[in-house]
């Protein structure tokens, strides 16, 4: 295929400035909500705020779903706060240089909001239709409000820690040691045998007829390479060679960055040796490309807004159909 891998992982886009010194302004969320250029990013229940459909534009390259950001003034009793940064693209409604603010309402301020709960949409369902500016927003937020909700007490004392720097550190008021957010590494790894087949595998969480490449957290003082190893060993039985890193992408579900990985059979082992864990992987499959293509009315495959989604269509050399419906404004 004829495309730059990494730029088409929807979660990986980007355009904002994460302008970390402005984190450490003395009251800086102060001196935003003074600034009437200032814009919040309005997030419930892991939600993002829709725009209205611009009924004006005439740019037949835009799919006309944008994320809503609101003057200082629209919102009032805000709960946690997050600066994100300063927007970077100058054609958009807002000027280069807009600083932007992520905003966690509870259930009745986000009604008062916007009652209608087909605006509120979630990531996966429209990553792959926002521009990289908003893209690159709802993944920062998402992320950073997803380890606020389980870092709320210091790990040492277990006292309630102080929300601090723009939302980016929480601070022990016992020790005043600091928390900073974190990311947990994985890797995915798409597996070929020597006739090119690719490995797909049914996770015990999904329906059963849901595949996708095999995936593992990466664990402490472990090169991502290894873990490659580790966990196809482990999920699969098979044993793998020739790691190579294709691409990354953030995974805020609730706290990955998704490190993909191609790697091939070792040539002294069976394609047919699977032995799927049972627990964590209950059925494995090898595909050709016409067995993957054939299998596209009874099996479901990773959505678009997925790494997977990119690394088979890669493997593939053609797009996959469309797996979810977008739930528009």
């Amino acid at each position: 295929m004829s495309f730059t891998f990494t730029t088409r992982l929807p979660l990986s886009r980007h355009a904002v400035d994460r302008d970390h010194l402005t984190r450490d302004l003395t009251e800086l969320f102060d001196q935003l909500w003074a600034d009437a250029a200032t814009r919040l990013l309005p997030v419930w229940n892991g939600k993002i705020l829709l725009a209205p459909p611009d009924a004006t534009s005439t740019d037949a390259t835009s799919t006309g779903v944008h994320l809503a950001l609101l003057s200082p003034t629209s919102l009032h009793n805000a709960g946690l706060r997050v600066y994100l940064g300063r927007s970077l693209p100058a054609d958009l409604p807002e000027p280069a240089g807009t600083r932007i603010v992520a905003v966690q309402l509870e259930d009745d301020a986000a009604a008062r909001l916007e009652p209608d709960e087909t605006r509120w949409a979630a990531l996966r369902t429209v990553a792959t239709v926002l521009d990289d500016r908003d893209a690159g927003l709802f993944t920062e937020a998402l992320g950073v409000f997803n380890w606020h909700a389980s870092h709320g007490h210091c790990p040492r004392c277990g006292a309630v820690t102080l929300v601090e720097e723009g939302g980016w550190v929480r601070r022990c008021p016992v020790d005043n040691s600091q928390v900073f957010p974190r990311t947990d590494p994985a890797v995915i790894v798409l597996i070929t045998d020597a006739d090119d087949r690719i490995l797909l595998g049914s996770n015990a969480m999904w329906e059963n007829n849901r595949y996708s490449l095999l995936a593992g957290f990466v664990e402490p003082g472990e090169a991502l390479e290894a873990a490659v190893i580790r966990e196809m060993s482990e999920e699969s039985g098979l044993r793998v060679t020739d790691a190579a890193y294709v691409g990354s992408q953030p995974w805020p579900f609730p706290a990955s960055v998704m490190c993909g990985f191609t790697a091939r059979l070792v040539d002294d082992q069976q394609a047919h040796d699977l032995l799927p864990d049972g627990a964590e992987i209950l059925a494995l499959r090898w595909f050709s490309r016409k067995d993957l293509l054939d299998a596209g009315e009874w099996m479901l495959l990773p959505g678009p807004s997925s790494i997977a989604h990119a690394m088979i269509e890669r493997w593939l050399g053609a797009p996959l159909p469309a797996a979810t419906e977008l739930i528009r404004p």
